[in-house]
């Protein structure tokens, strides 16, 4: 058992925003907010996106770095030392908990990617191929993607057993760089193909006729999803700070980071897309079957086509290693575990949750949860996305807002503050803004699944 007296810090503060940010930037940014864009219009869901993201987004990222702080606790232990002898500890019990779901199914994806370093050369290299077919095949073989999702859960685990600095912040201050160099490269490629400027056009040209209320829904929610925000992750790693760090200013810097990756994302793909004539609507498959047809028939495709997928696995690694340092931080703080045999076991039991969703496109794949009719990943996402997250958002933004209090938190947020400052602004925020707005994402994706069309 280790010294529970003992608790690691960040070394810099360029460390959390660092750690923050790649908690926040992964698939979301990378897989999901493209797609997303695409099925929702482009430029008008991006213009919607990027208001969620101030109204929504920032003040809770603000919100859970000041539990963190203030208790240097991960969330079952935050809330605890705040509101001892309540019911108010299964809030972050819900944290802790929706990291562990998410990382089950995330370890899934992120071996696609994996999987895809290579299968993009083969792909780009072959005279004619299905991108669908291999696509399709290698979901649907059992022991492939098994193996992959192994190997990434492998790589997390290294990272989260050896420590907050020597692991946690010495990865990230490395791959968070890649990931930006990655990005231009790739959007110096795409934005200089002949025909590219239609795609730029869909993308930053916006055109609200065809907004509905699915975009509202898709926008607030993708704000939500990819800040890593009632996961517990943030929590977490805000328990790490120093008393001496401020809060406001590296929230921002953590928003702004994340927002700016994602919206390079969409420079990276969308120009590439319009200019070799395919379609931006791809959905979940635009990355994966869209991609490598569009890298495919560019000059030095399987160059950044190598490129791409070396990013996107890079991105799903900086946000793993923040979801399973939840439940490492939770196992060694609350039980008295060390840190290697926490981030081990929990990386096990991880990989053995998130086997239904691997199995779910083979030996599984006439298995269905009752009354939602999807396959194991998209039911493991929707609890997630559509229950879990946003219903610990609603309740930990209520425990600041009113049962702590709201001066509590701006007090303990503006020690050390910089530029930003807490005031008036956020408490109007926290307390009415955010859990009406979460409230009203709840019902409509609840609403949507079971009554839409």
């Amino acid at each position: 058992m280790q010294d529970l007296n003992f608790r690691e810090s960040w070394a810099t503060r360029i460390g959390f925003i660092l750690a923050a940010s790649g908690s926040a930037v992964g698939l979301g940014n990378i897989w999901r907010f493209p797609y997303m864009t695409g099925e929702h219009g482009g430029a008008a869901f991006l213009v919607i996106y990027l208001v969620a993201i101030i109204l929504i987004g920032y003040p809770v990222m603000i919100n859970e770095v000041i539990l963190g702080r203030k208790t240097n606790k991960n969330p079952v232990g935050a809330f605890k030392a705040l509101a001892p002898n309540t019911p108010w500890w299964l809030v972050g019990a819900l944290g802790v908990f929706t990291g562990f779901v998410i990382l089950s199914y995330y370890s899934v994806v992120a071996g696609w990617s994996l999987a895809y370093i290579y299968k993009v050369v083969l792909s780009a290299t072959a005279a004619e191929i299905d991108h669908a077919e291999v696509f399709v095949g290698h979901i649907t073989s059992v022991w492939e993607p098994i193996i992959w999702q192994a190997i990434f859960m492998i790589l997390t685990v290294s990272i989260i057993a050896a420590g907050v600095v020597k692991g946690i912040q010495k990865w990230v201050t490395i791959l968070m760089p890649a990931i930006l160099v990655l990005l231009v490269i790739l959007i110096i490629r795409a934005v200089t193909l002949p025909g590219a400027g239609e795609g730029l056009a869909y993308y930053l040209q916006p055109n609200f006729g065809d907004v509905g209320p699915r975009t509202f829904l898709g926008a607030i929610s993708q704000a939500f999803f990819t800040l890593s925000l009632g996961m517990g992750a943030i929590i977490t790693y805000g328990s790490y700070l120093r008393e001496k760090d401020e809060i406001p200013g590296n929230s921002a810097s953590v928003v702004g980071l994340d927002t700016g990756i994602a919206i390079m994302a969409g420079l990276a793909i969308f120009p590439a897309v319009f200019a070799l004539g395919f379609s931006p609507d791809g959905g979940p498959g635009l990355v994966f079957i869209t991609l490598p047809a569009v890298f495919a028939e560019m000059p030095l495709g399987v160059l950044f086509g190598l490129l791409f997928f070396i990013l996107l696995s890079i991105a799903a690694l900086t946000s793993a290693i923040s979801l399973l340092e939840v439940v490492t931080a939770w196992l060694i703080d609350e039980k008295g575990w060390t840190r290697g045999s926490a981030a081990v076991t929990m990386g096990i039991i991880i990989f053995v949750v998130g086997l239904p969703t691997t199995l779910g496109y083979s030996v599984l794949s006439d298995v269905t949860f009752p009354g939602l009719g999807m396959d194991m990943l998209d039911t493991y996402d929707w609890f997630a996305n559509s229950i879990f997250l946003p219903l610990g958002g609603l309740l930990t933004a209520i425990f600041v807002g009113y049962i702590w209090g709201a001066r509590n938190a701006v007090q303990e947020g503006n020690k050390n503050a910089g530029l930003i400052s807490l005031g008036n602004w956020w408490v109007l925020l926290i307390r009415y803004v955010v859990p009406a707005l979460i409230l009203v994402i709840m019902i409509m994706g609840i609403y949507d699944t079971f009554f839409g069309g």
